[in-house]
């Protein structure tokens, strides 16, 4: 089974290889070299549709994507989809930066956040019915892991991305960034979410 994953991001390649490798044998995830679509979805499950629609339509392979972020509590869920850009860049340590100094005085108890993750599947058919006939549109289904847990009120950890070093997950007293990444692969969101979708690939 070859699925193309929609990203250019290496990070995300190797989770997705590790998580879904032991998971979906002979499974073969391949790299996407196509163009970036403009993800102007208003949800985490619209801009992974997007991404996947994009990358199924360029290879015509069945294909995957997910949306990310961090929803802290306090700011009603924000920066969620925003997430990768929330201080106008996609620079990592200025996006933390900046959201730990949103919620500064913010004490511990009212810290509560959650790594959100959607993964869209566009083209992928389950059954061995005769290929789809033109003019059919390509089955589409999104599947959702939350990971809760805190923001710390610093950086802690060197390992992971994105917000891991200011994210303490839920029955934990270490941050994402601290875990071992075989661990982390265990329980992340990423990994909830790909698990409902190990299941639906394997019927």
């Amino acid at each position: 089974m070859k699925i193309v994953l929609a990203t250019h991001n290496q990070h995300k390649v190797g989770e997705f290889n590790a998580i879904l490798g032991a998971l979906v044998p002979n499974l073969e995830i391949v790299g996407y070299d196509g163009p970036e679509p403009i993800e102007d979805g208003l949800s985490y499950a619209e801009n992974s549709l997007i991404k996947a629609r994009a990358a199924f339509a360029h290879t015509g392979l069945p294909a995957i994507a997910d949306d990310s972020g961090i929803a802290v509590e306090v700011l009603g869920g924000s920066p969620g989809i925003f997430s990768a850009r929330w201080s106008g860049t996609r620079d990592s340590i200025a996006n933390r930066r900046l959201l730990l100094e949103q919620i500064k005085d913010v004490r511990p108890e009212h810290r509560a956040a959650a790594f959100v993750c959607t993964i869209a599947l566009v083209g992928f058919e389950q059954s061995d019915a005769a290929e789809p006939s033109e003019g059919d549109q390509p089955s589409e289904i999104t599947f959702t892991g939350i990971w809760p847990g805190t923001v710390a009120f610093e950086e802690r950890g060197e390992g992971g991305f994105g917000y891991d070093p200011i994210f303490v997950p839920e029955g934990l007293d270490v941050s994402a960034a601290e875990l071992e990444p075989e661990v982390k692969n265990s329980m992340s969101h990423r990994a909830l979410a790909l698990e409902q979708l190990a299941s639906y690939l394997a019927g």
